[in-house]
């Protein structure tokens, strides 16, 4: 799991040849600090179809706006550059992983 930031979110994210998890956080974010060991395991176990990254929506406001994030966390699958899937909050990993079965 990596970190990015509104200059390097087209790249890292839209211009991506796969899918991306993208998780929208902040640091005064609980339920934030609860998700990051699930999203840091799924990263892992889902290397090989999947990115995972972060962005912290106090230092990079402009990604955040522009996609309507109102909420932390906010996760959004992208893929070819479009958002596929959202869901607000944090969830256990097994159904976070049956949400994003039919998406990755």
């Amino acid at each position: 799991m990596r970190d990015v930031t509104d200059a390097d979110f087209e790249e890292q994210v839209l211009r991506s040849g796969r899918p991306v998890l993208v998780e929208f956080t902040a640091e005064w974010c609980g339920p934030c600090r609860q998700l990051a060991p699930v999203l840091k395991s799924i990263a892992e176990e889902e290397r090989d179809r999947l990115d995972v990254v972060a962005i912290d929506v106090d230092a990079n406001p402009e990604t955040a706006v522009k996609y309507g994030v109102l909420s932390m966390p906010t996760l959004m699958v992208f893929k070819d550059g479009e958002p596929v899937w959202s869901r607000v909050g944090a969830r256990p990993k097994r159904r976070l992983l049956e949400e994003l079965a039919g998406t990755v």
